[in-house]
């Protein structure tokens, strides 16, 4: 099933309406993380459940930097441990920066978010977006350059400059990011990527999919997508 014409959230209501059978996703969620525990249940699929465990850095930080990524990409084999006795058909870890920054190997059978991004570009069939993220520069700038190493083309990056939180930025905040996109970029993309698990999007991505007639893909949907998708036994 490639994207559907109104955009990411209705190809979502559509796998799950495809399901066929219960699964059971685990996911390893940074400690101060709160917006995937309100965003995932109000997109509504009722052939999935989310077991979660959260992880704590080493460092005891939030702020995203190289000692918080590193820091959750360690402590998820014991926090994977935790849920050893739940029957699991994939496992999340739900940070979207830790999937392109490098750091320790994570357990094996373990996706980021940031895999959940590509694969629901990949099921889409896009190859061109613009990137919009709560990050730094520089992080915004690593992730473009990590999406364009697996041939997505970013035309156009916004960020936000902030390393810690996220679970306050508001939708108006978000839809004013968007705006700062070149506009010749948002009118040539496929699709637009809100990347991060921990800033509240949902809002934003309806009245952006309605405003630009564009799909729009934030880290918590693609997630989502990537747990549709097995339970109506879609490839990825």
């Amino acid at each position: 099933m490639h994207q559907l014409p109104d955009g990411s959230l209705a190809t979502l209501a559509a796998l799950d309406a495809a399901a066929h059978r219960i699964v059971r996703i685990g996911l390893l969620l940074p400690w101060a993380n709160v917006a995937v525990e309100t965003e995932l249940p109000r997109l509504g699929l009722r052939n999935t459940v989310f077991h979660h465990t959260r992880l704590v850095p080493a460092s005891g930080t939030t702020a995203i930097d190289t000692s918080f990524w590193h820091g959750l990409r360690a402590a998820s084999a014991e926090a994977l441990g935790s849920l050893s006795q739940v029957e699991l058909d994939a496992v999340l870890l739900a940070c979207t920066s830790a999937g392109f920054t490098g750091g320790p190997h994570l357990p094996a059978g373990v996706t980021t978010a940031f895999d959940a991004v590509l694969a629901a570009l990949a099921a889409a069939d896009v190859t061109q977006v613009v990137l919009g993220t709560p990050y730094p520069i520089d992080v915004t700038e690593a992730e473009a350059s990590a999406l364009a190493e697996t041939g997505i083309e970013v035309l156009g990056h916004a960020s936000l400059g902030q390393d810690d939180g996220y679970s306050r930025i508001t939708t108006d905040r978000v839809l004013a990011l968007v705006e700062e996109l070149p506009q010749r970029a948002v009118d040539a993309a496929q699709a637009v990527v809100l990347s991060c698990t921990g800033w509240h999007t949902l809002a934003a991505v309806t009245e952006l999919e309605q405003r630009l007639r564009t799909p729009v893909f934030s880290s918590n949907l693609a997630m989502a997508l990537l747990a549709a998708r097995l339970s109506s036994g879609v490839p990825a």
